[in-house]
Parts: structure tokens; C-alpha cells; sequence
């Protein structure tokens, strides 16, 4: 088993490099690129110049596609937009050699969740026959969501993994807003794979799911260990408010169980 664990940010394009290497000390091997608000890596060299320092550094990068996403939407105008974001991700994590895009698939329409789940998937389809196109080697990982009004449950995500052959991001913190709990025991059925991706931190939440994350308490750190699988090479990014200093306290964590 190889796990990784590493912040959901490195900066910007000025400090990148800079950033990477103090991850590095800090026996950090993973980020996550947010271009949660834009896509902020415009130039190429910028891009290939960071993703050649995260590679020398053992450093595994991945992309977060920006939050206006919904391939559900009702308005084709409003589809269209939402891949040329999630695509324009995929170009900047391509430079970046980013492993994969994270992103929200949707909301629920009045349609039936059958008929979401077809949209969702064409559209993920149509995104993925343009990365073939352009000979890109990043993977579209739709991410399970912590609100139960949108699309996003673990067996929602799974199916579209099976049907399209696209990547995933389990979020344990979203999993646990949403379910309330978590089926360790039905997670690892429903997602086989080798590889997983992962989001996790503390998170607040209700009756409708996710409010807010939160720095991970050490016993969240503990039971997350304790029943990750251990025969899978695992990526864990963090997006807690105090993400570097949470990310070093699981990895310090994990030396206890691996």
C-alpha cells in the first residue's frame, strides 16, 4: 500500500515551486491545484514548469474544476459551460501532469434521478471523447458530494466509474454529511480499484448534509487509518481550514498503522 497526503492548494503560479518544496520537507506528496473559482494557470510553461518541480520532488498533483458545475442543468447553454470549465481544468492540469480533474457532477432535477444519472453521464461522455481527441492523459473523477439535494452518492459515483471508465474522488468527510455514516464494508465493494483519489478533514454537518469543513480531530484521523484498505495506492488531499498542518498530522498519524 502507498498512501500520500498533501493540501488542496500550493499557491500561486509565482510561488508554486517555492511552496512544493516546503511540502516536501514536510514529507508531503501530494496537492491538489484549486481552480475552484478560476483556472488560474494560463500559461503553458507556468503549468509545465510546476508540474516538472512537483515530479522531481515525488509529488503527485491533481486538479479541482471550478464550482460552477451542473451537467444537469436544464439549459444546454449551462451544460456547455460547465464542461468548457471543467475541459479548461483539464488543459492546465495536462501541463501540470495532474492525475486527475476533480469536480462536482450536479444538482437533481424534476426528471427522476434515472434521468440525472443519463445526463450526467452523456455529458461526462462528450468530455471524455475531447481529452482523447487531444491526446491528454488526465482522468475526469467526479466527486461524491456532501448535500443530499445534489448528485453525488457513493453508488451515483460508482455507477458512473462502471459506465464511462472515468476516475473518482471520494470525499470521506462529504460520504459522512450525507450518509450520516460510513459503510467502509460497501465503500470498498463499490470501488474495487487500485488507485483511489481522496478528499478528507473535519466537517460540520445537519440533516441536509455538509455545512462546513473544519481542522480533522485526531480521532477522525484515527478511524479514517484504521479502515482505509491496504492494498491500494491512496491519495489523500486535505481542505480543512488549516489544510498543511492537518495534512502533516495525518501523515504523522499514519506511521502508526502503516
Amino acid at each position: 500500500m502507498a498512501i500520500r497526503f498533501g493540501p488542496a492548494s500550493w499557491g500561486s503560479v509565482t510561488e508554486g515551486e517555492e511552496t512544493l518544496e516546503k511540502y516536501h520537507k514536510l514529507g508531503l506528496r501530494a496537492s491538489e491545484t484549486p481552480f475552484t473559482y478560476a483556472v488560474y494557470v494560463k500559461k503553458e510553461e507556468d503549468g509545465r514548469r510546476i508540474g516538472k518541480k512537483a515530479r522531481e520532488l515525488g509529488i503527485v498533483l491533481s486538479v479541482h474544476a471550478p464550482y460552477f458545475v451542473n451537467l444537469n442543468s436544464l439549459e444546454k447553454e449551462k451544460r456547455e459551460a460547465s464542461k468548457k470549465r471543467i475541459l479548461d481544468s483539464c488543459r492546465a492540469g495536462e501541463w501540470l501532469g495532474a492525475s486527475v480533474v476533480v469536480f462536482h457532477p450536479g444538482f437533481y432535477s424534476k426528471g427522476g434521478r434515472e434521468k440525472d444519472f443519463e445526463m450526467i453521464k452523456g455529458e461526462i461522455k462528450e468530455m471524455q471523447e475531447f481529452i482523447k481527441k487531444q491526446e491528454w492523459r488526465i482522468k475526469l473523477a467526479p466527486e461524491t458530494m456532501g448535500k443530499v439535494n445534489v448528485f453525488g452518492s457513493i453508488e451515483e459515483i460508482a455507477r458512473l466509474v462502471r459506465e464511462t471508465g472515468c476516475s473518482f474522488c471520494l470525499d470521506f468527510a462529504h460520504i459522512l454529511a450525507r450518509e450520516k455514516k460510513i459503510d467502509w464494508e460497501r465503500i470498498n465493494e463499490l470501488f474495487p480499484q487500485e488507485k483511489w483519489h481522496c478528499h478528507f478533514s473535519g466537517i460540520e454537518y445537519g440533516e441536509k448534509g455538509e455545512r462546513h469543513h473544519r481542522t480533522t480531530k485526531k480521532e477522525e484521523w484515527t478511524e479514517l487509518l484504521r479502515n482505509l484498505p491496504g492494498d491500494k495506492d491512496i491519495v489523500i488531499i486535505n481542505e480543512s481550514p488549516t489544510l498543511v498542518a492537518d495534512s502533516v498530522e495525518g501523515l504523522k498519524l499514519s506511521k502508526e498503522f502503516y
